[in-house]
């Protein structure tokens, strides 16, 4: 008798894009904190998750080179909510830079700071095809 495959986990998930514009953060901000809220997480890492949101747009904004919109995908399932935030600059600037040592402080590195300090996993890559992207995962108390 064999065991039966693990069940995976059903993976919903929602776009959103917005104008490369400041005023368009709250929406994004707004979207995120309703799809956390289906969720089980708690007040508190709802308002973590719109601020690394936020931050994460208000830097698409300020390296997207010729990008007119951000991309926000957000992914759940059981376990965690995973947030994309991209842009499809043609330069190639990143949106977080590179991480720093311990003993290092940059000051335009802050709102990554925040988003690192604010998430349990964060990634990022950039190229100069496919533009910017940053991923982070707030996974669910167990």
């Amino acid at each position: 008798m064999t065991a039966n495959p693990p069940e995976r986990a059903t993976v919903e998930s929602v776009e959103l894009r917005i104008p490369r514009k400041a005023e368009w953060v709250a929406v994004a901000r707004l979207a995120v904190a309703a799809i956390a809220s289906r969720m089980r997480f708690t007040i508190e890492e709802i308002e973590d998750v719109k601020l690394a949101v936020a931050e994460a747009c208000t830097n698409a904004i300020q390296s997207a080179d010729g990008a007119d919109q951000i991309e926000i995908l957000c992914e759940t399932d059981d376990t965690q909510l995973r947030v994309t935030v991209a842009n499809r600059s043609g330069s190639g600037v990143a949106i977080a830079p590179p991480p720093l040592a311990e003993d290092e402080v940059r000051i335009d590195g802050l709102g990554v700071f925040l988003i690192r300090s604010l998430m349990d996993d964060v990634e990022y890559d950039a190229g100069p095809e496919t533009g910017t992207r940053l991923v982070m995962i707030k996974r669910l108390a167990s």
